[in-house]
């Protein structure tokens, strides 16, 4: 932090004017002259590597060339300060993680070895940050859900170089406004899949997650493949309503490497399994959904569990919180037991819509037809000449499979199906279709629906527990069937304002009777049924089908209707079919 003394020419003191090294902004009035302060545009890093052991209090030499153009922009909104001499600069490093928050929690790989740093704001986090961490370090738990600043919320990938790049960059941001649909360039193209050229060559518009690039949707061929930011709907509007369309009325192909993978194997890998998860494991050769939930019953994840023999299970999960996830995995892992967090060593192709089966059909020799692979069927097959897993599931909620092969084979079999495909009108779909799709058939996702914060009573996850076998956490969930949950979560449809085309992006208030009664989790405009949609939690009481409330967009509150099941194929037929 450089702070500097300035010269009051009116009345002669020397008044004290801040300029952070931290970069905000900032002009306040004190006594006879002003404060100034200022988030650096043109940061440097100080000690990229290592804090020196023997650096305490001392301080970085001046270098206010570095500050130059925020102060020129001071001096023009604030004239007089062109005029007062800088006497003093005091100038000191902060520290910082790539997103700008803490980073705490247990170290990877190093048992009883805890991490708190990168608290840039010592004095107002580190309270906050030193409860957290006790409570972690004697309860196993945090105490709250601190996904935010959790070690895990990065990978293998965040090296060095990278934290360098993201840092300078959200640094140089710290008080910008940023968008829900906005990507930062900074530390891109770091993480792609094999066929990250081919959904290039289809124009695909990039979004990273978890590191990993992936296609958000397709822009149209001789188009710039970019995104304006906004909170309204962007020029992505109409390229996604398509894919959509495309997706529900004939084929649609898109990436699924963005999934976290785990296999799990080794001579009592049933009964461990068994213990950890809610629902009854499937059986060999069958998909089913299940969550991990903590001792007093709130959810760890979500996840699906394809069987291939009696002890050898795949779990797929969410990426983002593939170290998150895995690490509460090793934390419980039993003698005999091996878990493997697959990573890109598994990477995969998704195919929906009315026409997936007769284009996998076209390209295999094993029969799809559903009285031979149903819904929730995974196996071992062929895909042309291909080694491939694959679940007969999708998140779009139709007819669809998932396909898994190891990474030497995905651009072979992206080739084949994109010309097995053509024949049924196939096309490319993105991460903004998924998440449109996925909003019409009522499908929670972690990190919004499914939080450490929630359980699974309230996220009406009762389909995946089953109270006939012992879990961790089942004891809660007994607890809170018998009482009743206190908030429940709601699927809520959006009244339209057409002066103001904007969904929910998350975070929102849900009103009720006037007052705020709750928050969205995420939504989207569903294209295909043309409805604005949300997820939210309410006061269970209130929880009733067909109640109104209001969702503030945009400082406007839309009226919203409690919906009690998905607006497009509630039955679920189109999955089974």
């Amino acid at each position: 932090m450089a702070e500097v003394a300035e010269y009051n020419a009116a009345t002669g003191n020397e008044l004290p004017m801040g300029l952070d090294f931290d970069g905000e902004l900032y002009i306040r009035q004190e006594g006879g002259g002003m404060l100034l302060g200022t988030y650096e545009q043109a940061c440097v890093p100080w000690s990229p590597r290592e804090t020196p052991w023997t650096f305490d209090q001392q301080l970085l030499a001046p270098d206010l060339d570095r500050l130059a153009p925020s102060l020129e922009i001071a001096f023009k909104h604030y004239p007089a300060l062109a005029d007062v001499g800088i006497k003093k600069v005091i100038n000191g490093p902060f520290t910082f993680a790539p997103d700008g928050n803490p980073l705490v929690g247990p170290v990877p790989g190093v048992r009883n070895c805890w991490v708190a740093c990168a608290v840039m704001a010592g004095l107002s986090q580190g309270g906050g940050v030193g409860l957290t961490l006790a409570r972690w370090m004697v309860d196993g738990d945090p105490g709250e859900d601190i996904w935010a600043m959790d070690v895990a919320r990065f990978g293998n990938w965040a090296s060095l170089a990278y934290t360098n790049a993201k840092v300078r960059e959200s640094y140089s941001r710290r008080f910008r406004i940023t968008f829900p649909n906005e990507e930062l360039p900074a530390g891109r193209e770091l993480h792609t899949t094999p066929i990250y050229d081919r959904l290039t060559a289809h124009n695909a518009v990039w979004g990273a997650s978890f590191g990993l690039e992936h296609p958000l949707w397709f822009q149209q061929p001789g188009e710039e493949p970019r995104e304006d930011v906004t909170f309204r709907r962007s020029n992505a509007y109409r390229a996604v309503a398509e894919e959509c369309t495309m997706v529900r009325e004939r084929v649609g192909l898109t990436e699924c490497s963005n999934f976290a993978k785990y296999r799990v194997t080794g001579a009592g890998s049933a009964g461990w399994l068994q213990r950890l998860l809610t629902n009854r494991l499937p059986r060999p050769g069958r998909i089913n959904l299940t969550a991990a939930l903590a001792p007093n019953g709130h959810i760890v994840g979500e996840f699906s569990v394809a069987r291939v023999g009696t002890d050898d299970f795949f779990l797929f999960g969410s990426h983002v919180a593939e170290a998150h996830h895995s690490r509460w995995f090793f934390g419980h892992l039993a003698d005999g037991v091996r878990f493997d967090v697959l990573g890109l060593s598994l990477v995969g192709l998704s195919l929906a819509g009315p026409g997936a089966r007769d284009v996998l059909q076209s390209v295999t020799d094993a029969s799809l037809a559903t009285e031979n692979y149903p819904f929730m069927t995974f196996r071992r097959i062929d895909v042309g000449m291909i080694p491939a897993y694959v679940g007969r599931m999708t998140y779009t909620g139709d007819l669809g499979y998932e396909i898994w092969v190891a990474p030497e084979y995905q651009r072979a079999l992206f080739d084949l199906l994109w010309q097995a495909g053509k024949p049924y009108g196939i096309g490319l779909f993105g991460f903004r279709a998924l998440m449109s799709l996925r909003m019409e058939k009522m499908f929670g996702t972690w990190a919004r629906e499914y939080r450490p914060v929630y359980t699974p009573v309230e996220a009406r996850m009762h389909r995946s527990l089953k109270l006939d076998h012992d879990f961790i956490g089942r004891a809660a969930v007994e607890a809170e069937l018998a009482r009743g949950p206190a908030r429940t979560l709601g699927y809520f449809d959006i009244a339209p304002d057409p002066a103001e085309p904007a969904d929910v992006v998350g975070d929102e208030p849900i009103w009720h009777g006037g007052a705020v009664v709750g928050w969205v989790t995420s939504g989207a405009y569903a294209h295909y049924s043309r409805r604005s949609l949300a997820f939210g939690y309410v006061p269970s009481e209130l929880a009733v089908p067909g109640a109104m409330f209001e969702v503030e967009i945009i400082g406007q509150r839309r009226p919203a209707r409690l919906l009690p099941e998905p607006v497009l194929d509630p039955a679920g037929h189109r999955m089974r079919v």
